[in-house]
C-alpha cells in the first residue's frame, strides 16, 4: 500500500518542514505504507528551470505534480495545519472524491 503526505510549507523553515516530514513518514511506515514523494526539490523544479519552461504559477505546478503522484496512492496523510493551506485543501478534496483513505496527523 502506498501513501502520500500533504504538508503545509508556506512560512515554515526547512528544519520545520524536515521534522514534520520525518514524523509523518514514520507514522505512515508504522502503518505499513510505502511513502510516495510529494516534496519536489530536484533540479527540474528549481526557480531557474521553471522559469525556462515558462511556468507562471509555481504553486500550481507543484500541486499538479502532487495530484499526479496521488494517483499512485491508496491513502493521503494530512499534516497539522493542512486546512489553512490552499494546496492541501485541494489535495484533501481530491483524496475524498477519489476514495483514498484519509489519515490525519495526531
Amino acid at each position: 500500500m502506498k501513501a502520500m503526505m500533504s504538508q503545509p510549507i508556506a512560512g515554515k523553515t526547512e528544519q520545520e518542514i524536515r521534522e514534520t516530514r520525518e514524523k509523518a513518514i514514520a507514522a505512515l511506515e508504522e502503518k505499513g505504507y510505502q511513502v510516495i514523494n510529494t516534496l519536489f526539490t530536484d533540479e527540474w523544479y528549481s526557480d531557474e528551470n521553471m522559469r525556462k519552461r515558462g511556468v507562471e504559477q509555481k504553486p500550481l505546478c507543484f500541486l499538479a505534480k502532487s495530484l499526479e503522484n496521488m494517483s499512485l496512492c491508496h491513502a493521503a496523510y494530512f499534516c497539522k495545519g493542512w486546512e489553512n493551506a490552499r494546496g492541501c485543501r485541494i489535495e484533501h478534496e481530491a483524496a475524498k472524491a477519489y476514495g483514498l483513505e484519509v489519515i490525519y496527523e495526531e
